[in-house]
């Protein structure tokens, strides 16, 4: 097994990135998918945040209303705190157990997290960051998925800057320009991820260790 790590900001084309991956070949472990997973009507996760939060975050059919859990942690730093504190080690099990069933593979493993400069993990052999100018993101916001732009710079804001994110990369994609420009650049990274030595068959993924909090 290979396994890297890729990141971006809101609006820069990660998941366009993630998914000309997939297309290569790579087994894309995306974090958002699996705090979907774990989100389940009836799992215990959801069971929490009804305790922590209200039966109001809890729709007739057993789903989670995430933005009224949205609503309630937007400007309430004690209330996001508790809901990391139910979800991610959820959300960390399964991310464990899902890189593990690939250790005795010869796949290109690539975990699609978010936050990953503010949250680091241990393991990886490097880390890809789609990078694209912050005014880039406001645009792709406001125009591409219907935000304002004062809300689209406060989301931008939550995260860590683009200089942050840079300083973590080990290869970088510039997703600014046309979509024709980012097939070659997904291409030659490829090749360069398949080079990459694989993982030892007893590696084990502990991917919060002390000295990565």
């Amino acid at each position: 097994m290979i396994l890297v790590g890729l990141t971006g900001g809101i609006g820069s084309g990660k998941s366009t990135v993630s998914a000309l991956l997939a297309g290569h070949g790579a087994v894309v472990i995306d974090a958002d998918q699996v705090t979907r997973s774990v989100q389940q009507p009836g799992s215990p996760v959801v069971a929490q945040l009804a305790e922590r939060f209200g039966s109001a975050v809890v729709r007739a059919d057993g789903s989670l209303d995430r933005q009224a859990v949205a609503d309630i942690v937007f400007t309430d730093q004690a209330a996001l705190a508790d809901l990391n504190a139910i979800v991610h080690p959820a959300v960390g099990r399964e991310m464990v157990r899902l890189v593990t069933e690939q250790v005795p593979t010869d796949h290109v493993v690539v975990l699609d997290i978010p936050l990953l400069t503010e949250r680091p993990r241990s393991g990886l052999q490097g880390i890809v960051v789609v990078d694209v100018p912050v005014e880039v993101q406001v645009e792709r916001l406001v125009h591409g998925r219907g935000f304002d732009e004062a809300d689209s710079r406060a989301r931008i804001a939550r995260q860590a800057s683009r200089d942050q994110r840079l300083a973590t990369a080990t290869w970088v994609i510039d997703n600014s320009g046309p979509p024709g420009e980012l097939d070659p650049q997904v291409d030659q990274l490829w090749d360069t991820l398949r080079a990459l030595p694989q993982l030892p068959a007893d590696f084990v993924y502990a991917p919060e260790r002390a000295a990565d909090r």
